[in-house]
């Protein structure tokens, strides 16, 4: 409050309580006329006429003399008819005279307002935003997910049947004592959306891939005594995968325009890194599982050692999960993510390098340019992107290791799809 005022701050009285300025349901009257009011003026909550009419008369010295008996009643009608009676009015609510700016204060405050809204102008103007072209290519990335993933899951009853029971291998016995596992989901592979053929190849899908999918119950027949009780499931969940990678990567802008070889060598190199990281979507933090839709289909880690895999491969598959999981990546970065991905030129077989690179250049340019106009705070969240794909490959590496030893065996190979033998039994790592 002002010093060596002569009207106490807080004492006199006020027609309106400050709190009724916070009640929106509260009407706020002028403490003078009754009028509505637009707020606190010179410390008291008036109209717009009687803030001016207190201003005017402060800043000429002016002396009202009231021709009644000095207390006229004002009101939003007659309050033009008492001057002395108003102004009266205007300090018994407490407006106070120090309130008042002079002529150059109110230039200087006229002058700091302007300048903030320049700044602010400036500000927007220099705010990071997305080309068009980078924009369409990401809708067009996102639509491309959604085309190819089923959030619903419900083709997975399509597929053989989940066997849980059976003989308890080493590795799902260690599996289940680990507590920080216990309830991780099938390797990743238990996401993709919704249809398969199991019968055509890669390079058949690549060409012929239509959206609508081509299905296909699938024909292998189950092999009651293995001990490997979820690997037809499995397989026929990974083959579904990757025929939903392929539908997403001949989406991706400038993947048809490569040679057919490329498009293949990039799709059985990538695929289940893809695979993983899509499989992300469906993957929880709280039981550490990957859910795909009803019970049977809630995957942990103990299900995928019944697939032939070893905690070599779950372990840190389960901590790059939690590890993806916590950037809380918006949808846009993880599509982008995944097309980086697929799109990587040092990938076995690739022929065209440059081409590759450039695509892939492309959509890393937008991804940066994306965080920095969309996620505040993510100035390392690139770098931990590109890390995430550092794991991926020694992830693939080990997927590979594991997927040789059970190919190898024909008990066990006879269970998996043309469609995965195609694409993991020539890889090179």
């Amino acid at each position: 409050y002002i010093k060596n005022s002569v009207f106490p701050p807080f004492t006199v009285s006020t027609s309106t309580q400050v709190p009724d300025e916070f009640d929106r349901n509260v009407p706020r009257i002028c403490g003078v006329c009754g009028d509505k009011a637009t707020g606190f003026h010179f410390n008291a909550m008036t109209c717009e006429g009687c803030k001016g009419f207190f201003r005017r008369s402060m800043k000429r010295k002016a002396s009202f003399t009231c021709p009644f008996n000095g207390s006229c009643t004002i009101t939003k009608d007659n309050r033009r008819h008492c001057q002395a009676c108003r102004l009266k009015r205007c300090l018994d609510i407490g407006m106070m005279k120090e309130f008042i700016l002079t002529d150059e204060e109110v230039q200087r405050k006229k002058e700091l307002i302007q300048r903030r809204k320049d700044e602010e102008a400036q500000r927007e103007a220099q705010k990071p935003r997305l080309s068009e072209e980078q924009r369409s290519i990401i809708d067009s990335l996102v639509d491309a997910h959604h085309k190819t993933y089923d959030d619903s899951y419900s083709d997975f009853s399509r597929f053989r049947p989940p066997v849980r029971e059976g003989p308890v291998t080493r590795s799902a016995s260690r599996a289940a004592s680990l507590h920080s596992l216990s309830d991780a989901s099938s390797d990743s592979f238990s996401h993709s959306p919704e249809s398969g053929d199991r019968k055509m190849n890669l390079s058949s899908l690549l060409m012929m891939y239509q959206e609508q999918g081509l299905s296909s119950s699938p024909d292998s027949k189950e092999d009651e005594g293995t001990s490997l009780s979820m690997l037809p499931h499995l397989a026929d969940l990974v083959s579904y995968s990757i025929q939903k990678v392929i539908g997403f990567a001949k989406m991706i802008p400038g993947f048809r325009e490569l040679t057919a070889e490329d498009q293949i060598a990039l799709l059985k190199s990538s695929a289940i890194e893809v695979i993983m990281l899509r499989s992300n979507q469906s993957f929880s933090l709280e039981d550490m599982s990957w859910s795909c839709g009803g019970p049977e289909f809630k995957y942990c880690v103990n299900d995928v050692t019944k697939a032939g895999h070893t905690l070599e491969l779950l372990e840190p598959l389960v901590k790059f999960q939690v590890g993806l999981k916590k950037l809380n990546l918006h949808e846009e970065e993880h599509v982008l993510l995944m097309a980086i991905c697929l799109l990587s030129p040092d990938r076995p077989g690739v022929q065209d390098h440059e081409r590759v690179e450039a695509l892939q250049d492309r959509i890393s340019e937008i991804l940066q340019a994306y965080i920095r106009a969309h996620h505040p705070g993510g100035r390392l969240l690139y770098a931990k992107m590109i890390q995430k794909l550092a794991d991926l490959r020694s992830l693939n590496e080990e997927h590979s290791k594991q997927y040789r030893s059970l190919s190898f065996q024909p008990e066990h190979s006879m269970q998996l799809t043309p469609l995965v033998l195609e694409v993991f039994g020539g890889q090179v790592t």
